[in-house]
């Protein structure tokens, strides 16, 4: 630019693009330039000044995470399922109990440094006494299962509960059908809250 310039002027017009250069004086120098090659500038000053996002990746292979981690409780519970259902007054397991519990020995097989608590429960009808003895039936019934399946016993803890760590609240049979569960957890995390 020339010597002695006060001020630059933008004048943005639908066609074209006006540049006001003042000199000294009040004399005014008028300059027009293409609108396409002077918004595609104002357009780099822009993308220059944006902060970048940042994202999770994957030990730096450039992909992004999703979902739970890999051999995690919520692993688990979102990709294999953490629990299996029992009839009124039943121990025993039934066909979609065995899926599950087939699901989980197989994740089990690819974590294999993971161990698992499963905690059994009944719903509440029933004596302290006869409803703890029967979610421990459970418990010990998956996992039973579980070694079948070929996970070492020395890598699931039981726990009976009774009905004193209900899921479900209610004194309905839809709540009574939930609470009447085996529910198995990465150890060191325990869905139910009990202790």
């Amino acid at each position: 630019m020339a010597a002695g310039v006060g001020a630059i002027k933008v004048v943005a017009q639908p066609s074209r693009l006006n540049l006001l250069i003042h000199y000294g004086q009040g004399s005014v120098k008028l300059m027009k330039i293409k609108a396409l090659g002077a918004f595609a500038g104002l357009a780099l000053l822009a993308a220059c000044s944006s902060t970048p996002t940042t994202t999770a990746s994957t030990g730096g292979t450039g992909a992004e995470a999703t979902g739970p981690a890999p051999g995690s409780e919520q692993d688990l519970v979102a990709n294999v399922g953490d629990r299996v259902f029992f009839a009124f007054d039943k121990s025993s397991l039934t066909d979609d109990s065995n899926a599950t519990l087939g699901k989980q020995a197989a994740w089990l097989a690819k974590y294999p440094s993971v161990n698992v608590l499963v905690a059994g429960n009944a719903d509440e009808r029933g004596t302290e006494t006869y409803n703890l003895a029967l979610a421990k039936r459970r418990a010990d019934n998956a996992r039973d299962y579980l070694v079948a399946q070929g996970v070492a016993a020395t890598r699931i803890q039981t726990i009976s509960y009774g009905k004193d760590c209900p899921v479900a609240a209610g004194n309905d049979e839809s709540s009574y059908q939930q609470n009447r569960n085996a529910i198995t957890s990465v150890v060191g995390f325990n869905p139910q809250n009990c202790k």
